[in-house]
């Protein structure tokens, strides 16, 4: 199979994007898979750490992390798998020892609007507490976002951090960075550039009749409704839910959109 991955920052268009793929039979995508934390895993179990590091080579090492995603996804040879998790863009050195043909699509928004997503979705189940904030029904607006943000344990914070390692590491040609404001105004085009940017033969995809839901991962995340997909893809303009003093202060982190801070020339759509 060929595979590649989708990574970047939540509620920013990877679940609209993976609808959008599995419109092509060829094309597998859907939210995150466990494949990140169990490579992670089993990396360390296989790594120096353990007495028996002394019976793997890298080679070793490699065949056994491949093989990985073979048994999990068990795709045909003509079939094309996009693997999502959050921080695989802070792991391309890994990416390119096990799958050196991969490219990494990295989903971005500006962080206010991601911020203000996620805490719509908060909003939308005030019966239910969530995962993502630890099932605490008592924080404030103010200490979610902060939440959020944490570098090493936030859901944006550590994709955020993630995506800034890959950008200006080594492996960057691995990226395709998808913003998703192009994606919901001009999604035609930005699926056109992307299937350029991964080799890929065209496809008629329908832009108006997509559909895709995982209730049950949602649920269990207390957010019902998470990754919901339904009808066309459109722009919708809103007012934002959070503070003026939380939206302004974190309005300078699109680093994605200086040209002068692109030293790798990632493609960006």
């Amino acid at each position: 199979m060929k595979l590649h991955f989708i990574s970047g920052l939540p509620r920013s268009g990877s679940t609209l994007l993976a609808a959008i793929l599995r419109q092509n039979p060829r094309f597998h995508a859907a939210v995150t898979s466990p494949l990140h934390p169990m490579c992670l895993a089993l990396l360390r179990q296989i790594g120096p750490a353990t007495e028996h590091a002394v019976f793997f080579t890298d080679d070793r090492r490699r065949r056994i992390l491949s093989a990985l995603f073979d048994a999990y996804y068990d795709a045909g040879q003509d079939q094309v798998v996009f693997d999502t998790a959050r921080l695989w863009s802070g792991q391309l050195p890994l990416i390119a020892a096990l799958f050196p043909s991969a490219r990494v699509i990295c989903c971005v928004r500006d962080i206010r609007w991601v911020l203000d997503s996620a805490e719509r979705m908060h909003r939308k189940a005030p019966l239910q507490t969530s995962a993502l904030f630890e099932h605490d029904p008592g924080t404030s607006m103010t200490v979610r976002v902060n939440s959020l943000m944490d570098p090493t344990k936030g859901l944006v914070g550590a994709a955020w951090t993630a995506l800034r390692e890959g950008w200006f590491s080594d492996h960057a040609a691995a990226l395709i960075v998808l913003r998703y404001e192009t994606l919901v105004a001009s999604p035609a085009m930005a699926i056109t550039r992307l299937y350029q940017a991964l080799d890929e033969p065209e496809f008629a995809h329908d832009f108006n009749a997509l559909s895709y839901a995982e209730p049950e991962y949602d649920a269990r995340l207390g957010m019902p409704g998470l990754h919901d997909i339904a009808g066309a893809v459109r722009a919708t303009p809103r007012q934002t839910v959070l503070s003026p003093d939380v939206f302004e202060r974190f309005g300078n982190l699109q680093f994605w959109l200086n040209s002068g801070n692109n030293p790798r020339q990632v493609d960006v759509i």
